[in-house]
């Protein structure tokens, strides 16, 4: 099979980057900060506006699939839950629809990635840290453009992540990767739990996926792309 690259959008540090390139993609990311720790070729820029510029200058074609991660403050848990509850916060970035709308008009087949929360998109897959065996649960939300893979199952949590929640400290299998105090992970925990070496900026880490998702899900899009050529 041919290389296949992958436009990794909204990149972050790179977590989502790694698990394609495990997987067998060579990857292009873009984010609109400075991100050093990102392992790949790497352009720092609005990356919608980068995606618009892609497609119209036909540089999209290079690309196999589109990965997104678009800012979508307005659905996340944290926001329709606590913060809701305590009236916290005010106006939240979504980018989520005019993400899809681009993704759409490059052509390619895309993944749209969101935490759990009420963020618009489909819920093709669900992934989540117990699948794979890591010290996180990180559920994370995907939904597919252009192409298709059954959804692995659920496997049944194994405790509770370990820290306050409620007046109420439990411990257990998990860590909680993100926010401080209250027993929240150190870096090296986080580092430890999602399988990331490359970076130890606290941030970084809290806004990560585990490469171990986008590895599965790489793989599942080479599959289904061989079936379809074969």
């Amino acid at each position: 099979m041919p290389v296949q690259r992958l436009l990794d959008l909204f990149s972050c540090a790179g977590g989502a980057a790694v698990g394609y390139h495990r997987a067998g993609f060579e990857v292009d990311g873009c984010d609109i900060a400075d991100r050093p720790n990102y392992p790949f070729a790497y352009h720092r820029g609005d990356a919608l506006a980068y995606l618009a510029h892609l497609i119209d200058t036909g540089d999209i074609d290079r690309y196999t699939l589109v990965h997104a991660s678009p800012p979508c403050q307005a659905g996340c848990a944290l926001t329709v839950g606590t913060n809701a509850s305590q009236g916290w916060g005010g106006p939240h970035e979504d980018l989520v629809a005019p993400t899809r709308a681009l993704l759409d008009a490059s052509g390619l087949p895309y993944v749209i990635e969101q935490p759990n929360g009420r963020a618009e998109i489909r819920k093709d897959l669900t992934l989540c840290g117990e699948m794979f065996h890591l010290g996180v649960l990180r559920h994370r939300n995907f939904e597919l453009g252009r192409w298709a893979t059954p959804k692995p199952p659920h496997p049944r949590h194994r405790g509770y992540v370990r820290g306050h929640r409620h007046g109420i400290h439990r411990e257990g299998p998990y860590v909680a990767a993100y926010g401080h105090g209250g027993g929240k992970a150190s870096v090296a925990e986080m580092q430890a739990a999602m399988g990331i070496t490359w970076t130890g900026v606290r941030e970084e880490l809290t806004e990560a996926i585990p490469p171990a998702f986008t590895q599965w899900i790489g793989r599942a899009f080479l599959s289904a792309r061989q079936e379809v050529f074969a």
